[in-house]
Formats: structure tokens, C-alpha cells, sequence
């Protein structure tokens, strides 16, 4: 009896170590026709390109979702969570993709500041009952600019840790490391924007909100 309660317990916690090793489950699938809300700065907003050459345009295209493209040029986390009320009213998103903070360390505010700011848009989000995703911007060096190397801020790993939602951690790091994606030395360009939105769908493929 002693050995088959042994066997048991020893199966029990091999099962316990496979769920965790296959991580978390999935989210489900959002079909076509599911609102979303495209929220960034200039690098959601189509700037230098057609409004229907920005990725969320293309996004929309690859998905059947109804992308609104709430990106604003030049704004920061507090533009951003100032506008973000209303555009919750307005379009009722089941999904938000924030991508935010590149104007705030372009403008060196304090990252606690942006920090607070993205998880404060992350909790009003979910207050509403929508799904969250983080997406993670460059963080501005002379060495990356240099080079061609960016690489995303840490501190989007932490906040999307913080806050328990999926995060996009390289696709505008990687697309904007390439000086043939980009239109100028911070905006994706046509190109840019077409691969941005094939990372980005490959993304949410993984975490299970697209097919």
C-alpha cells in the first residue's frame, strides 16, 4: 500500500512538472469581426505611410478583426492613458495593443513614471473585461542608432510580468534595426510596416488570439 501511494504521489508531481514545462494555456481565439484597439505613438500611427500601410491596417487584413488605429504622433504613456477612457467608451475593444514609451524615453521622463503609466493602462483594459497585449519599444541609444542594433527596454518585460498579460518584446526592435524598413531614423517605412504586422501576427498566433 505504502509503494502504491509512493507510485501515486511520484506520478502526481511528473504530471504537475509537465503543465508547468507546457506553460500556460492559450488564450482563445478571437474570430473574425472582433473590435481592437491599436493603441501607440507615431510608431502605431501612420506616419510617412498611408493609413492603410500601417500595421494595424495590415493586421486587420491578416486577421478579419476590426483594427481601430488609435496612434497618436508624439504622444507619451500619459497622453496615451488620458485617451484611453474614452476610446474604451467609443469602441468597446475585446483586445488593446498598447505600444507605448518610446517618446518618454526619447524625452528621458522618469521610467517609473512610464512604468506606472503602462500597467495603470493595462488594469483599465481588463477593468473593461477586454484582453491586453504589450508591445516593447527600442530603447534609444547612440550605439544602436549607430550600428543598427536596437534592442527593446527592459522594463517591458517586467510590466507585462507585473500585470500578467503576453508581451511582444522584439518585432519593432528587430524591424527598426533594419535601415531598409525604415522611412527616417525612428519610423518604420512601407516595408517596416508589413513585416511589423506579419511579427506581430505571428505573436498573437502563439498566445492563441489569432488562427
Amino acid at each position: 500500500m505504502d509503494r502504491t501511494r509512493s507510485l501515486s504521489r511520484i506520478f502526481l508531481a511528473l504530471v504537475v512538472l509537465l503543465l508547468v514545462a507546457c506553460g500556460k494555456a492559450k488564450e482563445e481565439a478571437l474570430p473574425p469581426g472582433t473590435r481592437v484597439l491599436a493603441l501607440g505613438d507615431s510608431l502605431t500611427a501612420p506616419h510617412g505611410v498611408t493609413a492603410a500601410e500601417a500595421w494595424p491596417a495590415l493586421l486587420a487584413t491578416k486577421t478579419g478583426w476590426l483594427v481601430t488605429n488609435a496612434g497618436v504622433s508624439g504622444d507619451t504613456s500619459a497622453g496615451a492613458l488620458q485617451r484611453l477612457p474614452a476610446l474604451l467608451d467609443e469602441h468597446s475593444p475585446q483586445l488593446v495593443l498598447v505600444t507605448l514609451g518610446g517618446n518618454d524615453m526619447l524625452r528621458r521622463l522618469p521610467q517609473a513614471q512610464t512604468t506606472a503609466n503602462l500597467g495603470q493602462m493595462l488594469l483599465l483594459v481588463k477593468a473593461r473585461g477586454a484582453k491586453a497585449v504589450l508591445l516593447a519599444t527600442p530603447k534609444p541609444t547612440i550605439a544602436g542608432a549607430a550600428f543598427n542594433n536596437l534592442s527593446p527596454a527592459e522594463f517591458y518585460r517586467q510590466v507585462a510580468k507585473d500585470n500578467q498579460v503576453p508581451l511582444i518584446e522584439d518585432a519593432m526592435a528587430d524591424v527598426l534595426s533594419d535601415p531598409q524598413l525604415k522611412g527616417d531614423q525612428l519610423h518604420p517605412n512601407a516595408a517596416g510596416h508589413a513585416l511589423l504586422s506579419k511579427k506581430v501576427f505571428e505573436a498573437l498566433k502563439k498566445t492563441g488570439f489569432a488562427r
